[in-house]
């Protein structure tokens, strides 16, 4: 009896600090995103990360989240590869005018430019559209069409911080500048 509760209290412990190991947020605050909806992530690689008022997320193919597998029409993979994005962003409590930055693989740059543009119109709605390298590749990931980068900018305030906390850490910021350069502390009264 005694070796079978000291097997299950070993096990509980394991499966408690595997879990919770998981989950532990990295030493920056960095938080990995993975958000309801979102397609899998397969390997050494997260979706998405938050860091401080940033959101980055991931080099994204048109995968249909539903099946996991790519989308076989190259515009509606082109637009997937946004709609993965915005999914990602969204969860943050951004939108895809708070992107600050967007680069775009594509394997064939004269076939494929326009549909990128067409997709990227669509969904913007309107400008102003974000900053866009796109460039042109020999080989992507799964000889796919299209890889898309982003960076978004996600103010705290739109995910909950209160006024006093967030001038807290403006104010800490403040600080933390000064010190960081020391000729713009004040020369007096």
């Amino acid at each position: 009896m005694l070796p079978r509760f000291v097997f299950a209290c070993m096990a509980a412990m394991a499966i408690a600090s595997s879990v919770s190991f998981a989950q532990a947020p990295s030493p920056n605050g960095v938080k990995t995103l993975n958000p309801p909806g979102a397609i899998k992530a397969e390997g050494t690689w997260s979706l998405g990360a938050r860091a401080g008022d940033f959101v980055f997320v991931a080099g994204m193919q048109g995968v249909d989240p539903a099946t996991n597998t790519l989308v076989q029409d190259p515009y509606a993979r082109i637009r997937q590869a946004f709609l993965n994005i915005r999914l990602i962003a969204q969860s943050e409590g951004a939108s895809l005018h708070d992107c600050v930055r967007l680069t775009v693989y594509v394997s064939d740059l004269h076939r494929f430019a326009p549909m990128v543009d067409k997709a990227q119109a669509e969904l913007w709605s309107k400008p102003p559209y974000p900053p866009r390298t796109m460039i042109e590749v020999q080989r992507l990931f799964d000889d796919d069409i299209v890889e898309i980068d982003s960076v978004f900018l996600c103010a705290s305030e739109k995910v909950g911080r209160t006024p006093a906390v967030k001038d807290g850490w403006r104010r800490r910021r403040q600080v933390a500048r000064t010190k960081c350069r020391p000729s713009l502390l004040p020369l007096g009264d």
